[in-house]
């Protein structure tokens, strides 16, 4: 039953998003930010519904009054696509901080490109912090959210990755209060995987991180706050240390806690 509901999932999400890229081609770059912005989270709000209706994972997301008003940096952990889809649809004007490789899909990257996300060179280290600093900066001063995932990359449940430096760079020279993301994805969604279990996703919004820490005390109070509650999650979700992190099938998470948002109906 899992295998063909991720085989039909997978037909329709991408057929779902080219269908969607390029209908909305035409009107897309000659409208409005707020008209741009509506098309942005249809698409992700879309996918989600598929993901719930054919793939039977709903999404659950808690703790959003921990977002601020105005300027904030959302750091999350990253273990696949849902996190994107669903960060799209709670952080008002976002701007990711995304690979580079991600700008040359046809159609999407152009579509990154108009909506000011930011691209980072991982190929040249720490050359491409410059060019991140001045357009986060840049960003910011015309009221939009930064989102980074520190760890840089995708990751297995329970794997242990270090924090790249660039979420540290942007705390210190923005001074935003930074707002950790904990997520149980990689149990759901598995990145590099084509099987989609049935169960909840959950992003819980954890307590902001004020500025002015030093490296050292920042990138371990935010690590702490992602890696332990993220834990606590995955194992809501059936996840066990001692088994390689793999989930139990078609374990849905306990029932849906209070501050939540769940977002499709």
């Amino acid at each position: 039953m899992t295998l063909l509901r991720s085989l039909a999932f997978n037909v329709v999400f991408y057929g779902n998003l080219t269908l969607q890229l390029l209908f909305w081609s035409p009107v897309f770059f000659f409208a409005s930010e707020e008209t741009g912005w509506w098309i942005v989270r249809n698409w992700a709000r879309s996918s989600l519904w598929l993901l719930k209706h054919v793939a039977g994972a709903r999404s659950d997301l808690t703790g959003l009054e921990h977002l601020p008003e105005g300027g904030a940096i959302v750091a999350s952990k990253h273990q696949s696509v849902w996190e994107i889809l669903s960060l799209l649809t709670v952080v008002e004007r976002p701007t990711f901080i995304l690979k580079k490789e991600l700008l040359s899909i046809p159609l999407f990257g152009s579509f990154a490109r108009h909506m000011k996300m930011i691209p980072v060179d991982r190929g040249r280290r720490g050359n491409a912090i410059p060019k991140m600093m001045e357009a986060a900066a840049e960003a910011v001063a015309s009221g939009r959210r930064i989102i980074i995932f520190p760890e840089g990359t995708r990751t297995k449940p329970g794997a242990e990755v270090d924090y790249r430096q660039g979420v540290f760079r942007l705390y210190e020279a923005l001074g935003l209060p930074v707002v950790p993301v904990a997520i149980n994805s990689g149990l759901y969604w598995p990145r590099n995987s084509f099987i989609k279990r049935p169960g909840t996703i959950r992003a819980d919004f954890l307590p902001v991180i004020q500025p002015g820490l030093d490296r050292p005390h920042f990138i371990g109070a935010l690590r702490e706050a992602i890696e332990t509650r993220s834990r606590e999650l995955m194992r809501e979700g059936g996840w066990k240390d001692d088994a390689g992190g793999r989930p139990a099938p078609d374990m849905t998470a306990p029932g849906e806690p209070a501050h939540s948002r769940e977002t499709t109906s």
